[in-house]
């Protein structure tokens, strides 16, 4: 393993708010260096595996996922951003410089910028997975893709109990003909107010003790199988879209017990800022926003994180 000295920051993690961070970090002379990863997920993000972004402003006419994001990249390392395609394994926080542990690479960082984002939840269910019909008619993210010709006046399927189910059920219903929400239990996991809401939309109906067990299509999704948990008994129903509602997991295993995390698993950063509960470590991205969760926030966040850190860098006499 080969060791590079001290950088000024290392940022973890791809996508918006990565490249982000990367481009103004750049732009300030700090020469920052990204662990992209490799086996942890595809570099740039959630946004590498889908198809058409229509909500991120600037492109009127839309543009692919994954090729926005090489547009990200390419900006930063237009500024001389240095990337390492490769995972960080676990960062030492306990003594600074702080160390970076790559697959490959061990380095010295004077600040990190954790971009890592966060894995939306999904179930093995046959014809959902990548190379089926995974952003063909199913997707975990109705606000994201909800718009999309394909859902538009067509019978829709939100898998999940919680409040974000129902949320993203009412979402849905601006486009879709009828939403259906599928739940494997008799009542919503979800708040009174958002429960009372879905039972009282026209266009949501609430499907109890079901489950989707397969979903199928030609090129993209034509119908879903529910099960009744109780019966096992089976039917198919027409269906354009399937969205998974069962929450996201915050990619920070690698950080062990060093950095602060909400309950729900997601980095603690000082409200109006990015600064985690160790000075020199901050944090941008999904992997600390529960709430908004889209491209656009996450790269606002990965700019405040590069200023951030260029602050504090200059305040400790360490940017030059």
């Amino acid at each position: 393993m080969s060791k590079e000295k001290a950088k000024k920051v290392v940022i973890i993690g791809s996508g918006p708010a990565a490249y982000t961070a990367a481009i103004y970090a750049a732009r300030a002379d700090l020469f920052p260096v990204v662990f992209e990863g490799f086996y942890s997920g595809p570099a740039g993000g959630q946004l590498m595996t889908t198809t058409e972004v229509e909500n991120y402003p600037g492109f009127p006419a839309g543009i692919l996922g994954p090729e926005l994001m090489d547009n990200f990249r390419k900006q930063a390392e237009r500024f001389g951003t240095v990337f390492f395609t490769e995972d960080v394994k676990s960062i030492s926080l306990g003594k600074h410089p702080f160390i970076i542990h790559g697959s490959k690479t061990e380095m010295e960082a004077l600040s990190v910028i954790i971009a890592t984002g966060a894995t939306a939840k999904r179930l093995d269910i046959p014809g959902t997975l990548d190379g089926e019909f995974w952003q063909k008619g199913v997707t975990a993210c109705a606000i994201c893709d909800g718009a999309a010709p394909i859902f538009r006046n067509k019978d829709l399927y939100v898998i999940g109990g919680g409040d974000s189910a129902i949320e993203e059920a009412i979402f849905l219903t601006k486009f879709g003909s009828k939403v259906y929400i599928v739940h494997r239990r008799d009542q919503f996991r979800a708040s009174r107010i958002m429960a009372d809401r879905a039972l009282a939309h026209p266009k949501i109906e609430v499907i109890w003790d079901h489950e989707i067990v397969k979903v199928e299509g030609d090129q993209v999704v034509r119908s879903a199988t529910l099960q009744n948990v109780k019966t096992k008994q089976q039917r198919s129903v027409p269906a354009a879209g399937v969205f998974f509602a069962i929450g996201h997991e915050p990619n920070t295993g690698f950080l062990g017990s060093q950095v602060a995390l909400h309950p729900n698993g997601y980095i603690k950063v000082v409200p109006g800022s990015t600064e985690t509960n160790i000075e020199g470590v901050f944090a941008a991205g999904d992997v600390q926003d529960h709430v908004y969760r889209q491209a656009i926030t996450a790269a606002g966040s990965g700019c405040m994180a590069a200023l951030d850190a260029e602050r504090w860098l200059s305040n400790k006499g360490l940017a030059n």
